[in-house]
């Protein structure tokens, strides 16, 4: 998330920004990771509702966040904004909730920090 509203910005400023919403449009499952991070300013709003309203019954779009669905409103902010796209991402979506330990955390990493014996 916070990669793709900067990606946003950047095309906007530069004049691609129509032509990135296209690609977004385009891509059959868009992928939004980190969703609720930061709350958004009203620029990221309207790009977020543009790239979900482009996208809605037509691709899929996959959320995820440490974030709790229930809270996603409040991270979005504006309330007629936030209830726009959340009617369009949550109310027709799949929504699994993962418990317990991050997997990141039981991997073994692949270098081992500490002394060897000779």
């Amino acid at each position: 998330m916070p990669r793709l509203l900067s990606e946003l910005a950047i095309a906007r400023a530069d004049g691609s920004y129509p032509r990135l919403l296209a690609s977004l449009a385009k891509t059959e499952v868009l992928v939004i990771d980190d969703f609720g991070l930061a709350k958004l300013s009203a620029e990221n709003r309207r790009d977020l509702l543009e790239i979900i309203e482009d996208r809605y019954g037509i691709r899929s779009t996959v959320a995820t966040s440490q974030l709790p669905v229930e809270k996603w409103h409040d991270a979005i902010g504006d309330p007629t904004l936030a209830d726009a796209i959340l009617d369009r991402l949550v109310h027709s979506a799949y929504q699994l909730n993962l418990k317990g330990e991050s997997m990141r955390k039981r991997h073994r990493p692949l270098t081992q920090t500490g002394h060897h014996d000779s």
